[in-house]
């Protein structure tokens, strides 16, 4: 199916919570309830850059405003928000069912924020040199990835804030990170065009695919661990493709997914039920989102 969003071609936080009033500094416990219908604040008072699952029914997001605030996915109530970036936060992820929060800024850095701790951050890491545009925590929450428009990928110890690796690749301009679950290996994507396959264990490139015609804009996995997607910027027709990568066997191109046609700016694996066809879906300028079977690349 073709879904259309015509107020989305770079996410703003002008969503509505109809749910429970807003709360600065609430209990992550609580949600509203069933059927409420209430107009509440937005998480946010400016355009909202990034989401991530955090639990079953919490998710994070970062905004322009420089915070992090977590929402109900049930009842779409913001239950925390934290503050502490000078600038923009342009990234957040955090290991699902964990705790722990991690937003990376405009400012260079990157923070830890305790779900149930404290409004400042846990752990802090300065170390880029440009704004940090990718983020990949591994999925015991124990260390993380992150990329920066410096060329450098580093690698940390979140208990003890320590840099545990750092490596430069002349014109690899960041854009997005993302971690294969069960695996020591972190999915990159550049805007020299690339998708890079990183083995953590020593912060060393194991994988290259063969670059696109466009900047490579985001990335993601699948739960099993056995492909990884790309999205591609584009315009005016030319471009805007979503590729399917194969991460276990051939490392090689399995499928694209044409359509757009402007950016896609992300791109992401549905979760996949006993009755399901394996679907991804995308997003982009072009106003549209597009939901693909992931086999046959068809639309639904």
């Amino acid at each position: 199916c073709l879904l259309t969003a015509r107020a989305m071609g770079t996410l703003q936080s002008k969503i509505s919570f109809h749910t429970t009033k807003y709360r600065a500094e609430g209990s992550a416990g609580q949600t509203g309830g069933a059927g409420a219908s209430q107009q509440h604040s937005p998480a946010h008072t400016d355009a909202v850059t990034s989401v991530a699952a955090l639990k079953p029914d919490l998710c994070v997001s970062g905004g322009r405003d420089k915070s992090v605030a977590v929402c109900s996915w049930r009842s779409g109530a913001a239950l925390r928000r934290f503050v502490g970036h000078e600038r923009e936060v342009t990234k957040v992820t955090s290991a699902l069912d964990s705790n722990r929060v991690f937003s990376a800024s405009r400012d260079k850095t990157v923070m830890m924020w305790e779900l149930h701790g404290t409004s400042g951050p846990s752990q802090h890491f300065p170390g880029h040199d440009l704004v940090v545009t990718g983020l990949a925590v591994s999925p015991d929450a124990s260390q993380l990835c992150t990329g920066s428009r410096d060329n450098t990928v580093c690698k940390w110890d979140t208990e003890t804030g320590e840099c545990l690796g750092r490596a430069t690749i002349s014109r690899n301009l960041v854009t997005h990170l993302c971690w294969v679950p069960g695996e020591p290996y972190v999915i990159q994507t550049s805007e020299d065009k690339t998708t890079r396959v990183w083995d953590s264990r020593e912060l060393q490139v194991a994988h290259t695919f063969p670059a696109k015609q466009h900047i490579q804009t985001c990335c993601d996995v699948s739960q099993d661990g056995r492909y990884c997607l790309s999205s591609s910027s584009g315009s005016a027709g030319q471009g805007g493709e979503a590729t399917l990568w194969d991460l276990r066997q051939t490392r090689g191109r399995v499928c694209e997914y044409k359509g757009h046609f402007q950016t896609t700016n992300s791109c992401v694996f549905l979760p996949r039920g006993p009755a399901l066809t394996p679907s991804i879906a995308t997003s982009s300028s072009d106003s549209t989102v597009k939901v693909w079977d992931q086999d046959t690349a068809g639309r639904g």
